[in-house]
C-alpha cells in the first residue's frame, strides 16, 4: 500500500475499498470501533450500510484489514529506506514515520485503542510484521552505532515510535511544524547517551 493510499489526504486516487477504509478509520478514532455500526459507515460514505457488503464481511473485517495495511505499510516504507548508507537510513525512517504520524492520527488512534476488537488472525499478523519494522530500525540504530546493545537500542526504538505516535494526543499544531519537531525529538533521543551497564 503506498502512502497516498494510507494518507487520506490523497482520497481522489483511492479505490472505493481504500476510501471505505478511510471513512471507517475516520468514524472508529472519533467515536470508538464499538460506537459506530456499518450503517454509520455507510452514511458517511454516502451509501446504504448493506452496500459495504460488497466489500467487506462486516466491521471486524474493515478494521483488521486497515490495521494490517498500516503495518504493512510502514514495513514497506523502512524496507525501501534500508538499502541507503547506514548514517543516512535512520534519519530518514524518522522522517518517514513522522510524515507517515502527522498525516494518519485517525489510523494511529485506532491502531492504539481498537485492535483488540480485530480477529485474532488479523491481531497476529499486525504484531508479526511490527515485530519486522521494529526490527529493521534496531538493526539501523546497532549499525550506526556498534557500542549500543540490541536490548537498549529496542527500549529506544519503541520509545521513539511512542513519542512519534502521539501526535493523536498532541496539541495541534500545522502538520510541516508537527513533523520537524517531532523529527528533532527523535532524532535526539535515539542519539542520546547509552546507560551504563
Amino acid at each position: 500500500m503506498t502512502e497516498r493510499v494510507i494518507n487520506s489526504s490523497g482520497r481522489r486516487s483511492l479505490t472505493r475499498r481504500q476510501e471505505l477504509l478511510a471513512i471507517a478509520a475516520e468514524q472508529f478514532a472519533t467515536r470508538g470501533y464499538h460506537n459506530v455500526t456499518v450503517d454509520d459507515i455507510g452514511a458517511a460514505a454516502g451509501v446504504t450500510g448493506p452496500a459495504l457488503y460488497h466489500h467487506f464481511t462486516g466491521k471486524e473485517q474493515l478494521l483488521g484489514e486497515m490495521l494490517i495495511a498500516i503495518s504493512q505499510h510502514l514495513l514497506d516504507g523502512g524496507r525501501a529506506l534500508a538499502a541507503k548508507e547506514p548514517n543516512d537510513v535512520l534519519h530518514e525512517l524518522i522522517l518517514f514515520h513522522c510524515r507517515f504520524a502527522a498525516a494518519n492520527e485517525s489510523l494511529i488512534t485506532v491502531h492504539f485503542r481498537d485492535l483488540i476488537y480485530a480477529s485474532k488472525d488479523d491481531q497476529q499478523r499486525v504484531r508479526q510484521l511490527q515485530a519486522r519494522y521494529v526490527s529493521l530500525w534496531v538493526a539501523t540504530l546497532t549499525a550506526r552505532d556498534p557500542g549500543i546493545d540490541r536490548r537498549t537500542a529496542r527500549a529506544k526504538v519503541h520509545a521513539t515510535f511512542g513519542l512519534i505516535n502521539s501526535t493523536p494526543f498532541s496539541s495541534a499544531l500545522p502538520q510541516h511544524a508537527m513533523i520537524d519537531l517531532l523529527r528533532t525529538m527523535s532524532i535526539n533521543a535515539l542519539a542520546s547517551p547509552n546507560p551504563a551497564n
